[in-house]
């Protein structure tokens, strides 16, 4: 436990100890914020592509009728970069480990270089599902009236 040293202030010792420098108790919130970076972002821009392809599709379905089955390519598109959005997430989620007991004292097992790097890929895949989104619901919303 604390080696709290005769009084009730933890020592600095102690202090390091539970909570090293390389590991410090906030490393976990730079994890799961890239991964909730990555689902927010990749489906925000899954919600965009829908919305602007679905405008495209009934826009279609008023003129051309029979080609309405073909116009729903870009929404299927747009839906799955929603799911790598999720997938992003559910992977980084998985990597990030809580501190385990060890002889008393409490042993992080999640540094900050990992935090920082599943931040920076949360944010990577979030923005590119995002911009691949608008690209989708771009092509799909004016390739349909056509």
């Amino acid at each position: 436990g604390l080696d709290l040293g005769g009084d009730s202030t933890p020592t600095m010792a102690s202090i390091v100890d539970m909570y090293s420098l390389s590991c410090p108790a906030s490393a976990p919130f730079f994890g799961y914020f890239g991964a909730a970076a990555a689902m927010f972002l990749a489906n925000l821009g899954a919600a965009y592509g829908t919305a602007k392809s679905g405008v495209g599709i009934s826009g279609m379905g008023v003129g051309r009728p029979d080609l309405v089955m073909k116009a729903l390519i870009p929404v299927v598109m747009a839906g799955v970069v929603g799911i790598y959005g999720l997938i992003i997430a559910v992977i980084i989620s998985t990597k990030i480990k809580a501190p385990t007991m060890t002889d008393g004292t409490m042993q992080p097992q999640y540094t900050l270089f990992a935090g920082a790097s599943h931040l920076a890929a949360g944010l990577a895949g979030g923005f590119s599902g995002l911009a691949a989104g608008m690209g989708i619901g771009g092509v799909g919303g004016i390739g349909t009236r056509g």
